[in-house]
């Protein structure tokens, strides 16, 4: 015969934490038909009935009736379900595992990356102690190059000559 269930195998406060507030409701009356249909097999024995076959025997006058019953009662066996879905959601799980893992490897590969940016910005000057050539050496990219790259007032991208906008489709010539 299989396991009797004796206690419900689900972690109910862990499950809890991981439920959003929206949904409690919805967790709580599945816990509370859980522990109905934990407390119903609970209140009836592990095992059948006996039934005393004798008392049959005695009372029913077609002969071999009682005893053919009695022989495919004793036969009869209930199989306990067979667990085919354990092995599908440990495969869904090593799944999950793996993107995990590989989510927690980038996430502290970005984490190096901006752990370096912010010790690269702390190690700058304060930008209300920079001069003009401190901010070109800083950021050659960005600064104001008047001999190399002129530009016009005010300095914007949008402003200069040769300017395409981006968001504009292009126009075609008629």
């Amino acid at each position: 015969m299989a396991k009797r269930i004796a206690q419900s195998s689900v972690n109910w406060a862990a499950l809890a934490e991981r439920v959003p507030a929206e949904q409690k409701v919805q967790l709580a009356a599945f816990k509370i038909r859980s522990d109905t249909y934990l407390r119903r097999v609970l209140a009836n024995p592990p095992e059948p009935p006996k039934i005393n076959w004798a008392v049959y025997k005695n009372a029913v006058p077609v002969a071999g009736m009682v005893d053919n019953f009695q022989k495919q009662y004793e036969a009869l066996k209930v199989p306990y379900p067979a667990d085919t879905q354990s092995a599908q959601v440990e495969a869904q799980w090593a799944e999950v595992k793996k993107a995990i893992d590989s989510f927690v490897q980038e996430s502290n590969t970005n984490i190096a990356n901006y752990q370096k940016q912010i010790s690269e910005v702390k190690a700058l000057l304060p930008y209300d102690q920079m001069t003009m050539e401190d901010y070109r050496d800083s950021f050659p990219e960005n600064a104001l190059d008047p001999i190399n790259k002129p530009t016009f007032w005010p300095h914007t991208e949008d402003e200069q000559l040769g300017y395409v906008d981006p968001d504009k489709p292009a126009h075609s010539g008629h």
